[in-house]
């Protein structure tokens, strides 16, 4: 019985101690899964801040080609201004005149009213009413016209230079890479022309600003691979369940070793300042986070075709 007891009370030990042991295991696991969400948390956040940070980088790289693109519209917008400024000082002359025309007729001095009516023929001839009259709508058309353009360029690039919400948004491909285009136009008219193949793709659930970004790095680096002047050809269509995007160019096309290269971060085959290394490599992983693909397609000397393919439910 002695023994029994003995045994029952070693028994008993290793139990309060086994249990000790599963509460200790257990303190450290929830510590361990509280630290892992923390460095979960903070990858994340890195991660977020890489990608704008890459983002903004491009935008730094196209400031120049966007300040010219509003340039241009401000630049003959303020030559319009001008132009209208004469032509009040015209309308000035010729009011002055009418006037002198109503005082005359007011007072019964017909001779007098006659002699202001040959005047302001005179002075209609002379300041070409007529040609200000027509072109007085054009430059007004002219002039919002070029106001419009500047309004969107402004919001195309207010909109892909925000930070992504954590939502998805319902959105058109086809409406990203038009604003894109706005953005990167001036990087792209003196390298290629630029050829726009849409089909009728539905709308996709995705996040719009991060898209763009792909559009942004695959463009720009369509146009810096034709050396002189070239097509760029951007071609969508859906293809079974998926909404893809071709990016074509017909520069110099990458080798076969780069092209195993091509999406590893801080790759690059561009000059110093030209180009981060990342572009590509985030490119590939938004599209990743989109439940897509991207595939790249070049030959030497003959182009290079990068084709996403984006699910259009996810």
């Amino acid at each position: 019985k002695a023994n029994s007891n003995s045994k029952f009370s070693y028994l008993n030990f290793k139990l309060e101690k086994l249990q000790k042991i599963y509460k200790q295991l257990r303190r450290e696991k929830f510590d361990l899964e509280k630290n892992v969400a923390h460095r979960n948390r903070e990858l994340q956040e890195a991660h977020n801040q890489l990608i704008q940070s890459e983002k903004l980088a491009s935008i730094g790289q196209l400031a120049a080609g966007v300040a010219h693109e509003i340039n241009n519209p401000v630049g003959f917008i303020g030559s319009n201004i001008h132009s209208l400024e004469g032509y009040i000082k015209s309308y000035s002359n010729i009011i002055f005149v009418v006037e002198k025309i109503k005082q005359a007729v007011d007072s019964d001095d017909l001779k007098k009213a006659k002699e202001t009516v040959q005047e302001l023929k005179e002075v209609e001839e002379k300041v070409n009413l007529d040609f200000i009259m027509n072109d007085v709508d054009s430059l007004l058309q002219e002039s919002q016209r070029g106001v419009e353009r500047v309004k969107k360029i402004v919001l195309d690039l207010k909109t892909f230079s925000r930070e992504d919400s954590e939502e998805k948004e319902w959105s058109q491909v086809e409406a990203i890479i038009d604003s894109v285009l706005s953005v990167v136009h001036n990087e792209l008219k003196y390298k290629a022309e630029v050829k726009k193949e849409y089909s009728e793709t539905p709308q996709i659930k995705c996040h719009s600003q991060k898209l763009g970004q792909v559009f942004i790095n695959l463009l720009v680096n369509a146009a810096h691979a034709i050396e002189e002047k070239g097509v760029i050809t951007v071609k969508t269509y859906q293809e079974q369940n998926n909404v893809c995007i071709e990016v074509s160019d017909t520069g110099k096309g990458i080798s076969e070793e780069n092209l195993r290269k091509i999406f590893d971060p801080f790759f690059t085959t561009k000059q110093i300042g030209m180009g981060t290394g990342l572009g590509l490599s985030i490119s590939y992983e938004i599209v990743k986070r989109h439940g897509g693909e991207i595939i790249v397609v070049s030959k030497l000397n003959k182009g290079t075709t990068f084709k996403i393919q984006l699910p259009i439910t996810n």
